[in-house]
């Protein structure tokens, strides 16, 4: 990787992105992702009347959701198994 690009990779991770562009990130909408805020799932600072959330932490509550939906899909899909929804 080119120093160019270090620079600019930290420049997006350390960057502060929208309320309008986390949706967009996390494909949900936009009053969702205002409740998660409010509910302190995701860390932000309010500037002004906007709300600001720093890049990195969105992106590290995504690979959490992530994990957490794979998880639960897993343990779904045995106990499908278990009680026989899958047999031939």
């Amino acid at each position: 990787m080119s120093k160019d690009n270090r620079l600019i990779s930290t420049a997006i991770q350390n960057s502060e992105i929208s309320t309008q562009e986390a949706a967009d990130i996390l494909n949900v909408s936009h009053p969702f992702l205002m409740k998660l805020l409010e509910q302190g799932e995701i860390s932000h600072i309010k500037v002004g009347n906007h709300h600001r959330i720093c890049y990195q932490d969105l992106i590290q509550y995504k690979e959490q959701r992530d994990i957490e939906r794979k998880q639960g899909l897993r343990e779904l899909t045995q106990f499908l198994q278990d009680e026989g929804f899958y047999e031939a």
